[in-house]
């Protein structure tokens, strides 16, 4: 898209642009991704009114400036049309607060005044564990820690774009071996192997362990990305969804539940031993005639799900051992010692 007079350099920068303020370009954004002026003023706990008031504000600006208001109200109950200058405004309105936000979140964390920790659900209980050893030290010292919700399948994006400093994890490794990445470092917490969580009856899939023969021909319910792609791919290559009997493919366990509960689904969910025992138990929201069956001990590589606990390699060392980056760091290897992080 070409580019308007009003998004110019900083020799046409005018009164109109330097009177926007941050606040106008949430709000911005907001109707943008909302729709209207009603939906952002809920996101924003204001009254219509008020957002209304910051874009027409903001119109009247752009309009001086470049000849072109940046959105359009259409009517009652219709989506608000944004102009060329407004698409373009609202994109760079949104990358701009997106760097303001990342710049100070890496100055909050660099000073010591808050940290960040990627969690899926299964762990939150063993990081409350953690908390308990640090809480009095982070209370006392005012430090912010921020609980992050990650999906195994874009954890570690969270970690590499810094926006969790610790993140719990795994990764498929050879059995009794541990390959981490190298980019990261690393404290293990727990290993353990695979299973399938099936609803298939008996008669339909009649045996104690399937191998990598069987695989195959078993229909099976996979993430769409995630330490499991990882196994599979180990397995069977690159190519290994034109190798299987893949019915569905998900992005969250608790959906893969329940498609297998509701009947409409029946087939196998590659889950660790773990999580397939809760499930079958009922810690998990499973159903009945759930089962888990083996894996056989013929895969080439033999392979481990290991989880533990991941930073970005070397930043520790940047920072004083009373950093809260250290702290909770070393709250985590307390907790593995003490041999209790296991819960599932």
């Amino acid at each position: 898209m070409a580019s308007t007079p009003c998004l110019g350099g900083v020799a046409t920068v005018g009164s109109g642009l330097l009177e926007t303020t941050f606040d106008q370009l949430r709000t911005l954004v907001l109707v943008a991704e909302t729709g209207s002026a009603l939906s952002a003023a809920r996101v924003l706990s204001r009254e219509q009114s008020s957002v209304q008031k910051q874009l027409d504000t903001l119109n009247r600006s752009f309009r001086q400036m470049c000849g072109e208001q940046l959105v359009i109200k259409q009517g009652r109950g219709k989506r608000f049309l944004f102009t060329p200058s407004g698409w373009q405004f609202v994109e760079l309105a949104r990358t701009t607060l997106d760097r303001w936000q990342t710049s100070i979140n890496g100055a909050r964390r660099r000073l010591g005044q808050t940290i960040s920790v990627g969690t899926t659900e299964f762990t939150l209980d063993f990081l409350s564990r953690v908390w308990q050893r640090v809480s009095n030290e982070f209370q006392s010292r005012e430090i912010e820690l921020k609980i992050v919700h990650v999906r195994t399948k874009d954890s570690f994006t969270r970690l590499d774009t810094k926006e969790v400093d610790l993140m719990r994890g795994g990764f498929a490794s050879a059995a009794g071996s541990l390959e981490v990445p190298s980019q990261y470092d690393f404290l293990e917490w727990h290993r353990e192997g695979l299973a399938l969580l099936t609803n298939l009856p008996q008669r339909e899939l009649a045996v104690n362990a399937v191998g990598r023969e069987k695989l195959p021909s078993v229909p099976i319910v996979i993430p769409s990305g995630g330490v499991i792609v990882d196994f599979l791919s180990r397995w069977y290559g690159g190519g290994f969804r034109n190798k299987l009997t893949i019915v569905t493919t998900i992005d969250d366990i608790y959906y893969g539940l329940a498609l297998l509960r509701s009947g409409m689904v029946y087939g196998c969910m590659i889950v660790s031993k773990a999580i397939g025992r809760a499930a079958v138990e009922g810690r998990l929201p499973g159903g009945p005639g759930f089962r888990l069956v083996a894996f056989a001990e013929d895969f080439d590589p033999m392979l481990e799900l290991v989880t533990g606990v991941f930073a970005r390699k070397g930043e520790r060392e940047q920072y004083a051992p009373a950093h809260p980056l250290n702290l909770l760091w070393n709250a985590f290897d307390e907790e593995v010692r003490s041999g209790t992080a296991v819960t599932l």
